[in-house]
């Protein structure tokens, strides 16, 4: 008996706490954290990691893997830790009030609060801080070097003797102390982009961050390490009472200590860049235009080590340049890894403007012709882009001979990434982009360009399927591409292309494709170490794949599709060019029934058929996020999740598994929620699923208010936290399920031509077996989307009663006027969307009128009973605003209950975060109202007037 009271005790117990939780309210937003970026060090001891607050200052968490050390930096992000494993370097942001006061003041770009730099020993507590920072770079391989750029320092002097103590930092921070206090700048001359403006006043430090040695330089305008961190090169401004020039190249030593001058006078440096041994350097200038000249002619100029200076590489007058273009100043340079060929950018000579006519007198019209590649409003929104286009060019020093391999026709070029190959590939659609209006997509052809001779060598014309750089062997010995006619992988060693997955006789393509396109293939997972096989994937395995085909394929997973478990690589090694299957490689594991998620790492464990066997080491009911494992110890971090639990950081490592971090601590005083998958039959009797989110104090003996909300698939995301924030014009669920209602987001699976029917069948269905439960309130459901799921919404309330509100965020109405329409956001035209891809008509306008119209809510508005609100934006960039306001001026016209929302000059989805807060209120007070049976607010009875526009917000509830 004493048991049984003391069970009672506790169970009456955990009823009150339960009942003492609180329901999120929209005060919560602001202060709810989220997990940032996540950086381990190579040796695996140190994790850095963000702590992000939805609005608000962030912080910066600095920890030992093993959890005994942990250093809280407020405000610092964008962290890196030295290549050397001893160092993190990060940026402090400003505190957010100085900023928002400074936005307040209207203050310009240049007088708002600058980021500020931040140094630490990782184990040690003092930080060292650079105010005003420009930038800072390091090294990419292991180096104990940063180099930091700051405006407006006093002038140089020596900050202190150099130090082998591990304290040496110490030093740094007693000798830095004046640059907390900064100079403006001195009033230069040239042009505002000059070099000379654009370096004065800034000076570079580079520090040693293992023993605290340093050295300046002043007034740098550009700076770049090589790979391996022992030279540097950068731009830097000189006196202007030096005669010969305003600005000079600079390369420097690390190891020698050694400064020498490469370039000196120029009026624009761009594009610095040294070979990964630091011995050579390239780099483009331009010395001869006024500081106003309309056209500028860049150089590409060259140094090599025991050079007395940097010489012209390449210039118009070189042999094979071509004709009518000049060096671009804005294509990326590079060598390749023995540095024998540099890697630059060739651009057309742009027409110059007209400088002798008004601007009164100028006429500003938009030409558009049927025989333009693309529109013209794709044109217009790409114009920076294509001013700046540049084609890639190389120099092989080997041959003392440039090749000229992309072109306006042949515009796409990959390079393999070791580059010292003979080969590239190009890929073009010259001549057939006009059918992308209609297609999405392109035909291509496939060029193998010869580097010694510059030949073309054709491997594929008019290809329909996909090919992108990483389908090139990192040799450039093999180019693959899949076609999608034949369903299968090609390849091509430039003799002759064969069918290299035909052996693969199950689908290596979307099995779940549902639009009337062509299925996309699952991609491939790299190409392995030695040259000899390249690793595919299909839905839920990894294939090992003989390139020469002498052997049959291997699934090097096994398993997958017996277990409906999928396995997808995760690169950890940003280098790498090649998988070598016989170090640990890791691999996301998805259960597709359950939906639980984990991490694999893939083991050189042959069995007796030479198989590859994952071994698991994590898998939960949870979401496994951010993976990364150390370049050179088997440690592992990474972000784990569920519904009910916040995302944190673990660390993983001799089979243990370290929590490093404690997020929003505060849900413990909400009531929050449940989430299960939910199963049923839709009408047609095909089996459906979705994902049931219940209240945390659910009792089944009460009825509750439910909204269905809906985008094609969504129950993979069973296991995926959803924070309490303000919306962009979705369905907030963890706010809606904590204030008593049931959310329901069905699966959806479409049949070409008819996507309404589609819907109906699977969200009506499912709406339709919830009522069977007790606990459901049938009177009172509602539904909610955006985008695709929006024109769901409004296709829905034309075709069933049973729901008593409904929400529609940037709905197309109708399908015939947005056909032939622009998504302004890209400049492209609608009509591959509805044909081929989303919106799933698969005809054209005029060879099935009768699908638009039946999928177009517009035609049927006579039918809606239930009230609906719209959001449409007026600079929505991917449907037209003007489909909300047709389906609104017709409920309108027919006398239903509709309110539209517009959000002056926001997108698709709402941006600014106070227009996030405030449809998030709305939404909440609608959804009340007509499912709860709150008081209605202002806005939704009585409207808010023009005159009262920022005034009245209407947000108040009726008295």
């Amino acid at each position: 008996m004493k048991k049984l009271m003391l069970s009672a005790l506790a169970g009456l117990l955990f009823f009150c706490a339960m009942a003492q939780k609180k329901p999120l309210d929209h005060t919560v937003y602001d202060g709810w954290q989220s997990v940032g970026k996540i950086a381990l060090s190579k040796n695996g001891q140190w994790v850095v990691y963000n702590i992000n607050a939805q609005e608000g200052d962030d912080v910066l968490v600095i920890q030992s893997a093993n959890n005994s050390y942990k250093k809280i930096i407020p405000r610092g992000y964008e962290a890196a830790i030295t290549g050397d494993s001893r160092s993190v370097v990060f940026k402090i942001k400003a505190p957010l009030k100085a900023i928002r006061q400074a936005k307040i003041k209207k203050k310009k770009p240049e007088d708002m609060p600058k980021d500020s730099l931040g140094l630490l020993v990782l184990g040690k507590d003092q930080v060292l801080k650079f105010s005003e920072l420009v930038s800072y770079k390091m090294p990419e391989e292991t180096n104990e070097w940063v180099a930091v750029l700051v405006k407006n320092p006093q002038p140089s002097r020596q900050l202190y003797k150099s130090d082998k103590s591990k304290d040496s930092l110490r030093q740094i921070i007693d000798s830095l102390q004046y640059l907390v206090t900064t100079l403006k700048p001195s009033k230069g001359e040239g042009g505002k982009d000059s070099v000379a403006n654009q370096g004065r006043n800034n000076q570079l430090i580079l520090i040693n961050t293992a023993d605290g040695s340093q050295r300046t330089f002043s007034n740098v305008s550009d700076y770049v390490f090589n790979k391996k961190g022992s030279d540097l090169l950068l731009a830097q401004t000189l006196n202007l009472a030096d005669t010969a020039g305003t600005a000079r190249l600079v390369r420097y030593g690390i190891n020698t200590k050694r400064s020498d001058t490469l370039l000196r006078g120029g009026n624009d440096f761009r594009s610095l860049t040294l070979s990964d041994d630091g011995t050579r350097a390239a780099f483009v200038a331009e010395r001869d235009a006024k500081p106003k000249a309309l056209r500028k002619f860049y150089k590409l100029w060259y140094f090599k080590q025991g050079m007395d200076s940097a010489q012209i590489l390449v210039d118009t007058l070189t042999k094979n340049f071509p004709k009518g273009s000049t060096v671009s100043g804005f294509g990326k340079i590079s060598f390749s890894k023995s540095g024998n060929r540099v890697l630059f950018g060739t651009t057309n000579i742009q027409p110059v403007k007209d400088t002798t006519l008004a601007d009164i007198d100028k006429v500003n019209v938009d030409v558009w012709n049927y025989k333009d590649d693309y529109l013209q409003p794709y044109q217009l929104e790409n114009q920076k882009r294509d001013l700046e286009k540049s084609y890639l060019a190389v120099y092989d020093f080997d041959r003392n001979k440039m090749t000229q391999i992309g072109s306006k026709y042949l515009p796409t070029v990959y390079e393999a990434t070791e580059s010292d190959g003979n080969y590239f590939v190009a890929v073009t659609d010259t001549g057939r982009r006009v059918e992308s209006q209609w297609m999405g997509n392109t035909r291509k052809d496939i060029y193998k360009i010869a580097i010694p001779d510059g030949k073309y060598i054709p491997i594929i014309q008019n290809l329909d399927g996909d090919i992108n750089a990483s389908w090139l062997s990192p040799a450039g010995d093999y180019i693959l591409w899949y076609d999608n006619r034949e369903k299968n992988y090609f390849i091509s060693d430039g003799k002759a292309a064969r069918n290299l997955t035909s052996a693969i006789k199950i689908p290596l393509y979307n099995e779940e494709n549902d639009v009337p396109d062509a299925p996309s293939p699952y991609g491939i997972m790299g190409w392995e170490k030695g040259g000899r096989h390249v690793l595919i994937y299909d839905r839920y395995d990894i294939w090992r794949v003989d390139l020469t085909g002498k052997t049959s394929p291997e699934n090097v997973t096994k398993n997958g599709r017996k277990n409906k478990t999928t396995y997808r690589y995760v690169q950890t090694d940003k280098e790498e060019k090649y998988i070598d299957l016989e170090k640990m490689n890791l691999l996301n594991v998805f259960d597709n029934r359950s939906k639980k998620s984990g991490l694999t790492i893939l083991l050189n464990h042959k069995r007796d058929d030479h198989f590859f066997v994952p071994q698991r080491f994590s898998e939960q009911a949870c979401y496994f996020d951010q993976p990364a494992k150390a370049k050179d110890a088997p440690v592992f971090v990474y972000t784990r999740e569920s519904y009910t639990q916040s995302p944190d950081v673990y660390a993983y490592q001799n089979e243990k598994e370290q929590k490093l971090s404690a997020t929003n601590p505060q849900q413990a005083e909400y009531n929050w929620g449940t989430a299960s998958l939910y199963y049923w039959k839709t009408f047609s009797g095909k089996p459906a699923t979705g994902i049931l989110y219940k209240p945390e104090n659910f009792d089944s003996t009460k009825k509750y208010p439910v909204i269905l909300y809906f985008y094609e698939k969504l129950s993979d995301n069973l296991y995926r936290y959803v924070p309490p924030a303000p919306t962009p014009s979705r369905l907030n669920i963890s706010f809606f399920v904590s204030r008593g209602y049931i959310v329901m987001t069905p699966d959806i699976s479409y049949t070409v031509g008819h996507p309404a029917r589609s819907a109906y069948d699977y969200i009506v269905s499912g709406a339709k077996d919830l009522t069977k439960h007790s606990w459901v309130d049938a009177k009172h459901m509602g539904i909610q989307g955006q985008s695709w799921g929006g024109i769901q919404v409004a296709q829905l309330v034309t075709m069933t009663p049973m729901f008593a509100a409904a929400w529609a965020g940037a709905p197309v109405a109708n399908m015939t006027s947005a056909y032939g329409g622009i998504r302004w956001k890209g400049g492209i035209n609608r009509q591959f969307q509805y044909e081929k891809t989303q919106s799933r008509i698969g005809a054209t306008l005029w060879q099935k009128p009768d699908l638009y119209i039946e999928n177009s809510p517009l035609f049927h508005l006579p039918k809606v009973t239930t009230p609906l609100v719209i959001m449409a934006n007026d600079n929505d960039g991917a449907v037209p605003w003007y489909q909300g306001i047709e389906l609104f001026t017709g409920m309108r016209r027919l006398g239903k209950k509709a309110w539209m929302l517009n959000y002056n000059g926001e997108e698709h989805n709402l941006v600014q975060r106070k227009n996030r807060k405030d449809i998030s209120i709305r939404e909440q007070q609608f959804f009340d109202w007509l499912l709860k049976g709150a008081k209605p607010a202002k806005w939704l009875t009585e409207g808010v007037p023009a005159v009262e526009k920022g005034i009245d917000w209407g947000l108040e509830q009726e008295k």
